[in-house]
């Protein structure tokens, strides 16, 4: 389900020229609305388009006032019930709230690497622009990679 403002609670990331859920919505969804033209609440961030929204929760899990919540699906939550991450440093926890007002809690690590020790290059081969138009650079010259039998589930 598409994620929605409460706001209640949004301040728009404290008048900042971009909000946090602006910034982080991989769609373009989410808009600041600087005058309160568009939604009747000057500085408040919106989504402009809920029927476009990918379901990522970007926007839900990096909004530090906690003001974006999603309508979950009945197989998370059921009907009437909510669901809200908060994120720490190493850890995101999401509460489940329930129609009868009982919680649940359920909390996740966020990195099992430390940050900044992977290095997404290391034991490859340096670029080398001179190939970039050479057949099977990046693939056979027929322009498919070759399959390999052994990934075949039936063979």
């Amino acid at each position: 389900m598409p994620t929605f403002v409460r706001t209640d609670k949004c301040d728009g990331c404290k008048g900042q020229d971009k909000t946090a859920c602006v910034y982080i919505c991989p769609h373009d969804l989410m808009k600041l609305d600087t005058d309160g033209a568009e939604t009747g609440h000057p500085m408040m961030a919106y989504n402009q388009e809920p029927e476009q929204c990918w379901e990522c929760y970007a926007c839900v899990k990096s909004c530090p006032q906690n003001a974006i919540e999603v309508r979950p699906y009945a197989d998370i939550v059921p009907m009437g019930g909510s669901v809200q991450p908060l994120r720490g440093s190493n850890s995101i926890m999401w509460t489940i709230k329930f129609r009868d007002g009982s919680l649940k809690r359920f909390k996740f690590p966020i990195r099992t690497t430390e940050e900044g020790s992977i290095e997404p290059y290391a034991g490859k081969p340096a670029a080398d622009i001179e190939k970039i138009d050479d057949n099977g650079f990046f693939v056979d010259s027929s322009g498919y990679r070759a399959g390999d039998p052994d990934e075949l589930i039936a063979k």
